[in-house]
């Protein structure tokens, strides 16, 4: 999939803000507006390129949303943030800036040109709302050097409630520098070509519109949509490689809020430790988790080394034998001389299901665990196998997490070992078949296959 412009695809993230919740320009923010509280989802965007000939293009964006009281992630974008009075939030944060050329498709414009990627911003924010609404200012800095630009975004959002229906519109001006603006639209004299001349459009100052809904399926399950329009500074739309026009964009969700039924993290609640340790394997996940393919080093020797640490958040959803969980965790890439070792960062949330008829004897649990993994670099096993296929890599991934235990306590008949569980899992990273921008339209991955041991600390 093509690289999406930043001000519309920020716009179609989706989020909807939640009665008394603050803003900002991450549309995500007030989805979960419970501290302690996270959810899960799966957005399509429908938008304009605002690339000549570049046409409207589809992607995917897994959501992935945590609120902490003092720390959030929310799939794209990952903050610390200080309420210091009531109606006031400061904020500090690092997200994803989707803009780039297209991935699938180049269109003639932009034949001969040097790649425009993906960057990653840090940030500051300030937000204030009362009764008349909600506002913010927003200054962020390219980190990745990228483009070594500047964005200064100041916004306005307020929110009606009709039942079950939230309706959010917005407004927004975003002030880019010239690099920003330079890098992604400007043509270098090295790329001067016939009917594409050397062009730098300079700083600018677009604006945005959008309208943003929520509708509360059930409890905890959400259909989102929204709409937007982007204006593009005169110098962008000046741009020999930049259609001339009013960039449009839709979205369409659905998401599942699995926020804690109980007061968020209450002392009582026992935190969950995880080690475990893995080998590489070339089988597929989902072989993997049939056991018809279990091979291990069948093409290098690499290995990983975790622990992760959880936290419970709901115990047997809607009376089932089946509990959510959220885990944190850092993962030590073992390379054996293929390139230096490195760590990996893993947020995901995960269900266990144990109503099987012999669990009461012996508790028995089959976990699925899905969410983002980052890693310090590209594992080996990737960069080989997607050299192969001439595809993409990324350090940002999807996480699966399939794992099957079993209760220490109830095998060796020993009480205090009950919630110590003994298991086999499946560390699994990789994009959503090329079609998420955020993960870099990755089509592999790879898979290590490890043992664990898991308990309530």
């Amino acid at each position: 999939m093509r690289r999406r412009c930043g001000r519309a695809a920020l716009a179609l993230s989706l989020g909807f803000a939640a009665p008394g919740a603050l803003a900002n320009s991450d549309p995500l923010t007030g989805l979960i507006a419970a501290p302690g509280g996270a959810g899960i989802g799966i957005a399509s965007r429908f938008e304009d390129s605002p690339y000549r000939g570049g046409g409207t293009r589809h992607d995917l964006v897994p959501l992935y949303l945590y609120e902490g009281k003092f720390a959030y992630l929310h799939s794209y974008r990952a903050g610390l943030k200080l309420e210091q009075a009531p109606g006031w939030r400061f904020e500090a944060f690092l997200k994803h800036r989707f803009e780039g050329f297209p991935f699938d498709r180049l269109p003639p414009a932009l034949a001969g040109m040097g790649k425009r990627g993906a960057g990653a911003d840090a940030g500051v924010s300030v937000q204030a709302q009362g009764g008349w609404g909600a506002a913010y200012a927003e200054l962020m800095q390219d980190v990745l050097e990228v483009s070594k630009g500047r964005e200064l975004r100041i916004g306005y959002k307020y929110e009606w409630r009709i039942g079950a229906l939230r309706l959010r519109p917005h407004a927004m001006l975003a002030w880019r520098d010239s690099r920003l603006n330079n890098y992604y639209y400007g043509v270098l004299l090295s790329e001067a070509a016939a009917g594409r001349p050397a062009y730098q459009p300079g700083a600018g100052v677009n604006r945005e519109l959008g309208l943003y809904a929520a509708y509360d399926l059930t409890e905890r399950w959400r259909l989102l949509a929204g709409a937007s329009a982007t204006r593009w500074s005169k110098g962008v739309r000046a741009s020999p490689i930049v259609e001339d026009r009013v960039q449009r964009a839709a979205v369409i969700g659905l998401m599942y809020d699995f926020s804690p039924e109980h007061e968020p993290w209450p002392e009582r609640t026992p935190l969950i430790g995880r080690a475990l340790y893995g080998a590489s394997s070339d089988c597929d996940v989902l072989k993997i988790m049939r056991l018809s393919c279990t091979s291990t080093h069948t093409q290098d020797g690499t290995s990983v080394a975790a622990f992760e640490i959880g936290r419970p958040f709901i115990q047997r959803l809607n009376g089932w034998p089946l509990d959510l969980a959220g885990f944190v965790g850092l993962l030590r890439h073992k390379e054996r001389g293929l390139q230096r070792d490195f760590w990996q960062v893993n947020a995901y949330v995960k269900a266990y299901y144990y109503g099987f008829p012999w669990s009461e004897r012996v508790r028995t649990r089959l976990g699925i665990g899905t969410g983002l993994a980052y890693a310090r670099r590209v594992p080996f096993a990737e960069e080989r196998d997607q050299a192969i296929r001439s595809r993409s890599t990324s350090k940002l991934l999807n996480y699966l997490d399939p794992t099957v235990d079993v209760s220490v306590g109830d095998l060796i008949r020993v009480r205090s070992l009950k919630e110590t569980y003994l298991g086999l899992g499946v560390s699994h990273r990789s994009g959503i078949f090329g079609s998420s921008h955020l993960l870099g339209n990755v089509n592999g991955g790879s898979n290590y296959i490890y043992g664990y041991l898991e308990w309530t600390m």
